[in-house]
This record gives C-alpha cells, structure tokens and sequence, in this order.
C-alpha cells in the first residue's frame, strides 16, 4: 500500500520532486525534461554534489563510502528543500531507495513543503543496456548497475510510486510523471514511516 499522500500539488507553490532508480533508468534525462514543462524549476543533478569533493573522495558505490553518501544527501536535502521553499519546482535526480527517502519526509514535514517519489524501473535488460553505453564518467559496470537494479525490485510500501520505462521514451517517461503529479499519484506523506529493511544502497 502506498503512502498515503499530504495534498494535491498547487502549481504555483514549491515542492521537490525525486526522481530515482539504478543507473541507466534515465533519471537525469527524465528530470531535465521534467524541469523544462515546470515553472519556476530547478533542476538538481546529484552527482555534481559528489564531484564537488576534491580530496579524499571515496567511489560511492563502496560499502565504505557510506558516511560520505549521508554527508552528500545531507547537503543536497537542504538544498533541494532551500529551492522549494522559495517556491521553486526543484527536479531532484539521484539514487534514492527507500532506506534514504526518509530524510527528504523529515525535510518535507519540517518545511512543509509537498515531496514526490517517483522511482524510474526499467527492466534489467534494457537498464543494462542504457548503463553500459552511457559515457563520460557515468558509472558502466555491469556488476554494480545490476546489484542496484536488484535493490530496486523491492519497492515495499512505495511499489506504487514505480514506473516501468522499459519500452518509453524520454520524453513518453516525463509526459506519464507529470500526468501523475497532476492527480497526487506520487506525493508522500511525510509522517507515515515505511522503510525499507536491507542494506543501504553505495550512490553510482
């Protein structure tokens, strides 16, 4: 069962919207497209936030990578949640599960600010398929990509906040979340607890 939602969206209000999934579901294409169609938006690219550490980076998808991934989405809540409150649409890409989300609900509950989850899952075949031939320094090995994929198959309470991209475009993903966001289909609620038990997910 889905948690249940705070409010229908107003659009002339911030919120944040995450959108996440493994590597290679197309978070970063989705939410530039995303942040396009809405107004006043912000776009948040997560990875920047973990290139801006110049010394003494730890690869994010190291089980010792852990407490500079909380470190990072610290930041990147407040951030996130800083646009929002000043009445930006803020388009949050980045791996999420639900092990993190409750950060964002606490943020969401403290600012009184709408929050969005919509997790990008496409199947593993076409997520590999989109991950291996990414360039630049985007993670493209196939061991993590599908350790993540994995952890995603298991959504618990937020199955419904899934979207299967698998045969969409783009441009088809983003026209669906913003059909969705219109009716309050991926809105949380910020005080209903529900997470997922595992271990916590290494960021690409």
């Amino acid at each position: 069962m889905n948690p249940p939602a705070i409010e229908q969206i107003s659009p002339d209000r911030g919120q944040v919207i995450v959108v996440t999934g493994p590597p290679g579901a197309g978070k970063s294409t989705v939410a530039a497209l995303l942040a396009d169609r809405l107004t006043p938006s912000v776009h948040l690219h997560s990875d920047d936030f973990w290139h801006y550490i110049k010394r003494g980076v730890v690869p994010p998808y190291l089980p010792e990578a852990q407490r500079q991934n909380e470190v990072v989405l610290d930041v990147l809540v407040s951030a996130a949640f800083g646009y929002a409150g000043g009445g930006y649409h803020v388009v949050y890409d980045g791996v999420v599960g639900p092990w993190f989300i409750d950060l964002f609900r606490a943020a969401a509950k403290e600012r009184a600010v709408p929050l969005n989850y919509v997790v990008l899952r496409p199947d593993q075949h076409t997520t590999l398929e989109r991950a291996t031939g990414r360039s630049g320094d985007a993670l493209t090995d196939p061991g993590p990509i599908r350790s993540m994929h994995a952890q995603f198959s298991d959504l618990g309470a937020y199955e419904t906040n899934a979207l299967d991209s698998s045969s969409l475009t783009a441009e088809a993903t983003a026209d669906s979340i913003l059909r969705s966001l219109a009716t309050g289909a991926y809105l949380l609620d910020s005080d209903a607890g529900a997470t997922t038990a595992g271990d916590p997910i290494h960021h690409p």
